[in-house]
């Protein structure tokens, strides 16, 4: 496995390359969603909610869901087939297999997750055209980039994942 990470410089330039459409918004670094919301007040979409978590065999899951989706662990568990419950992965699993600090949790992290180690679990909510974009860091916490729901299929076609697609509402 390649120890070289992609960055946001190369993950916006390879988005850019795979005719991805995006817009970044830059802005001081956030480590919660309602510190983030106010920098996306006047777009289109909505913006996500990411969690990197395992399971008690040590299995690594990405969840990502509507900022205000309403996620029980104890739930999530059970959608998922998670032994033992779902609990927050370590930050230093998080930046050996997605490339990414703590605060900084994207979809777009799974661009590093080149051995398939990290399932991709999606709220069927960011897929189904609901919101006209979805709003993700593109891999650090001082921007904000959107992408829309067919294009985020493409982003996960192209990263060779195959996402586990859930019903939160």
């Amino acid at each position: 496995m390649s120890s070289t990470k992609i960055g946001k410089e190369d993950l916006l330039g390879k988005l850019a390359e795979w005719n991805i459409q995006t817009e970044t918004i830059e802005h001081p670094q956030v480590f919660t969603v309602e510190q983030a919301l106010p920098h996306l007040e006047n777009k289109d979409g909505k913006f996500a909610k990411n969690l990197f978590l395992k399971d008690k065999k040590k299995r690594l899951y990405l969840f990502c869901a509507p900022h205000d989706a309403e996620v029980k662990l104890n739930d999530l568990a059970k959608m998922v087939g998670a032994s033992g419950g779902l609990r927050f992965a370590d930050s230093s699993v998080l930046e050996e297999k997605l490339g990414i600090l703590e605060g900084s949790v994207t979809v777009f992290g799974i661009i590093n997750d080149t051995e398939d180690e990290v399932k991709l679990v999606l709220d069927q909510r960011l897929l189904d055209q609901t919101y006209p974009k979805v709003w993700f860091h593109p891999m650090v916490n001082s921007a904000t980039t959107s992408i829309t729901p067919s294009d985020l299929k493409t982003f996960i076609d192209k990263t060779n994942h195959e996402p586990l697609v859930i019903n939160l509402s």
